[in-house]
């Protein structure tokens, strides 16, 4: 070994004197010779060898994910991947061995029950190492297993019963909102970001659930500890390296310095605080009459020892906090924003919230709210045209490989995958008019019998379902969400008289989390 050491020492001292006597252009070459030629040529031999070749795509992704990266980076990567699928069709290369998919055929197949196809390395940067070791989230843990594992404790309450359990203290959110939109812009006759207090009653509604108490957001009306930039600074951060997902390691994963997004600092003392507390019965906030989602945690702890320790039920609560409060926020301030885009469904909308008689002072009742077909239709309607995430929910092709509906073959270890924004807009399942917001498409048509009208739901449905994920992959707060959504658009359509302020501002950024830069409305108290 040590004869192969000087040996190579010898080899290198010998090219470094070499270069030495060489001018600038002779160096280049030598490098160029040394280095960069054997790289081309292994790019160009691994292009023209590779499976996915005759997929069609842009050149430049054939070669490197370098293009998906770049397109993320453009903040308009669902609009350019929509884009490329009407050019090349249902399936579009998007890296060397990625490949876009728009078939809504394939919806139970890749993200069926089974865990066949397997998250892919893009998940893995909302994880964490720990003591060396890559733990993951939830939601990035790749092994069907170990996710089922993981899943099973805290399932339970995740349910639409469990949900409306946790109503009363939704109801105290929401009526703190309306408090402030009282006094801060309705009565002051003064234009509203409702964008921005969305996002604050999202989190003081998480916070309200999770520890019985309220973080404070609409009491200050502002991101007074950062935390909300902070979790739209990580989602940037994850969608953009996950297009190369060893940029991660590099970044933030490095064992000399991190160059990541900046940790939750605050949410994690606040978590582990709240979890300390709770344990010492120093938690004078908490009514053991009325559970909330730490105790649920504690209690899974306890009916689970050998699967929940206490870094678990901490990570379970951050979950929570960064999944669940971001995008319902979103979904409403979508849901105003269309509707008052389109006078005839608000007008449509407000009739139909109006009649049925709920009390202008208080939350809308989710049952209550559950029964108006128009808002199940326009919520629908939004869902499908703006889903939260743009981008491809990446999946490995098993050993096997698998054949595509149009016959082409895709082999084992190619990554594909379905995005919400693509097949949310396939015509042959929404029609010649899929880009129009039309909410009536939910509804059933006139002269149109029962059964067709049942077949023609659940296939749109079952498309629409999949922007919660699919499979033993479904996002776990998809029922609570759903309770929360409700309650909140129902409360604010009859409470107020809302009109865009101008064009509202309407402008949506990112591409895993799409979001709204602002909404600006003006807001009456409804007489």
């Amino acid at each position: 070994m040590e004869a192969v050491k000087e040996s190579i020492v010898s080899l290198f001292r010998v090219v470094v004197a070499e270069i030495r006597t060489k001018s600038t252009s002779e160096v280049l070459g030598v490098l160029f010779a040394l280095i960069l030629a054997p790289l081309l040529s292994w790019y160009a031999l691994a292009w023209m060898t590779s499976p996915l070749r005759g997929i069609p795509g842009p050149f430049f992704a054939g070669w490197t994910n370098l293009w998906r990266l770049l397109a993320v980076w453009s903040d308009e990567y669902p609009q350019r991947i929509h884009k490329l699928h009407k050019r090349y069709g249902p399936m579009v290369r998007v890296g060397p061995n990625t490949v876009t998919l728009d078939f809504p055929e394939l919806i139970k197949t890749i993200y069926g029950t089974d865990g066949k196809f397997p998250k892919t390395e893009f998940y893995a940067s909302s994880s964490a190492i720990v003591d060396g070791k890559l733990h993951y989230t939830l939601f990035a843990q790749p092994d069907p297993e170990l996710h089922a594992m993981a899943k099973r404790p805290v399932a339970k309450y995740y349910t639409t019963g469990a949900a409306l359990a946790l109503e009363p203290q939704m109801d105290r959110a929401i009526s703190e909102l309306m408090t402030q939109l009282d006094e801060r812009f309705a009565k002051r006759a003064k234009p509203c970001d409702l964008w921005r207090w969305s996002l604050y009653l999202t989190w003081d509604l998480s916070s309200y659930i999770i520890f019985s108490r309220r973080f404070g957001y609409l009491e200050r009306g502002s991101d007074f500890d950062n935390s909300i930039a902070l979790s739209a600074g990580i989602n940037s951060y994850f969608q953009t390296v996950g297009q190369m997902p060893w940029l991660d390691f590099l970044l933030d994963k490095n064992p000399v310095m991190k160059i990541g997004p900046a940790p939750f600092i605050n949410l994690t003392k606040i978590a582990v605080d709240g979890y300390t507390a709770r344990l010492t019965g120093q938690d004078k906030e908490f009514d053991p009459d009325f559970p909330d989602y730490l105790q649920n945690f504690i209690n899974a702890k306890a009916e689970n020892p050998d699967a929940v320790n206490g870094g678990a039920v901490i990570a379970y609560t951050l979950v929570h906090i960064i999944a669940g409060a971001d995008t319902t926020a979103i979904v409403v301030s979508s849901i105003i924003y269309y509707i008052l885009s389109h006078p005839d469904v608000m007008s449509k909308l407000v009739a139909e919230v109006r009649a049925a008689g709920f009390a202008k002072d208080k939350p809308v009742a989710y049952n209550a709210a559950r029964q108006l077909p128009y808002l199940d239709a326009v919520w629908l309607e939004v869902s499908r045209l703006q889903p939260i995430a743009g981008m491809l929910y990446e999946r490995y092709v098993p050993a096997e490989g698998i054949a595509l509906p149009n016959g082409t073959f895709i082999p084992g270890g190619s990554v594909i995958g379905l995005n919400p924004y693509i097949t949310n807009r396939n015509p042959s399942v929404f029609g010649p008019d899929a880009e129009v917001f039309r909410p009536e498409r939910w509804l059933q048509l006139p002269g149109e019998d029962t059964d067709t009208w049942n077949s023609r739901l659940r296939l749109q449905r079952s498309v629409v379902d999949m922007n919660f994920g699919g499979g033993s992959r479904i996002c776990l707060g998809k029922n609570l969400g759903t309770v929360e959504l409700y309650k909140i658009v129902a409360t604010l359509v009859n409470r107020y008289d809302i009109s865009l302020e101008g064009d509202g501002g309407w402008e949506l950024e990112g591409g895993w989390v799409r979001k709204p830069k602002r909404l600006m409305v003006r807001l009456g108290i409804r007489k």
